[in-house]
């Protein structure tokens, strides 16, 4: 008699589990992204469709410069992380194993290991005297602090890439005398380029939602949308953070769709 495989699938409630995790999972975004057409001054009170608080948001030039400051440096750290990772995941697969190999590598995902409150206490300690020996208070504490954060968020799917890559166009490529840049530039980057475009972005969107890092790293003026939108939630809560939020999940649905079309298409 043959043996069943097991199939979580088959279980008995399987079915109505999942329905009830995706249910108390996608809920409460519908309800957000609802709740940002209301016409009403309340959060909780529904006065009927309006786009009341998209055109009050549009118009907030605080808003406005936290959304700009908040997409420039996101920008910024996405581009300088997916360098970096790329660079470290070259250097972390394309060696032979050798004696602190692992330990670089739980190096470079340090900050995924540790609780991020304590890299942003740490990064304050040290851009504060650094701020004090420069005289230097300007976006570049904040580029530094995210590219070091975003780093391993770009460099898991930029390894995991490289790992499975077949090295016999690479080789090829060297028996054929090209040189090491010609053979990454003409036959790795090609071949790695949907897992940067996906550390790229991966490291895009960490950036733009962090919260915690830039509140202890930023200084006077320098809100992003997110610490903004926690400023606002301290002060006077009104439907334009519902508006402002709802705009966060658009920009991302446009992210992973245009992600997922550009993996479509054959290096």
């Amino acid at each position: 008699m043959a043996r069943r495989t097991f199939d979580i699938r088959a279980q008995p409630g399987f079915g109505l589990l999942a329905l009830f995790t995706f249910f108390a999972l996608y809920l409460p975004i519908a309800a957000l992204v609802a709740y940002s057409f209301n016409s009403a001054d309340s959060l909780s009170r529904w006065d009927g469709l309006s786009l009341r608080w998209f055109i009050s948001a549009w118009q907030n030039s605080n808003v406005q410069d936290a959304a700009i400051r908040s997409l420039v440096l996101a920008l910024w750290a996405a581009t300088l992380a997916t360098i970096v990772a790329t660079m470290a995941a070259l250097a972390t697969t394309r060696t032979e194993p050798y004696r602190g190999l692992t330990f670089k590598y739980a190096f470079i995902n340090q900050p995924l290991m540790v609780p991020e409150i304590v890299t942003a206490v740490a990064l304050l300690i040290v851009f504060s005297r650094v701020k004090v020996w420069t005289g230097y208070s300007g976006m570049g504490y904040l580029v530094l602090a995210h590219t070091a954060f975003c780093i391993p968020f770009a460099y898991l799917p930029i390894r995991a890439r490289l790992e499975s890559m077949d090295l016999t166009l690479e080789r090829a490529a060297a028996d054929l005398y090209a040189t090491p840049w010609q053979a990454f530039r003409r036959v790795t980057l090609p071949l790695l380029r949907p897992a940067v475009i996906a550390g790229f972005m991966l490291a895009f969107v960490i950036s733009l939602d962090d919260v915690v890092i830039t509140e202890f790293v930023k200084s006077g003026g320098q809100d992003t949308l997110p610490t903004y939108m926690l400023g606002q939630l301290r002060r006077e809560t009104t439907p334009e953070v519902n508006a402002i939020a709802t705009l966060f999940l658009a920009l991302s649905v446009l992210l992973v769709t245009v992600f997922f079309f550009v993996n479509r298409r054959k290096p």
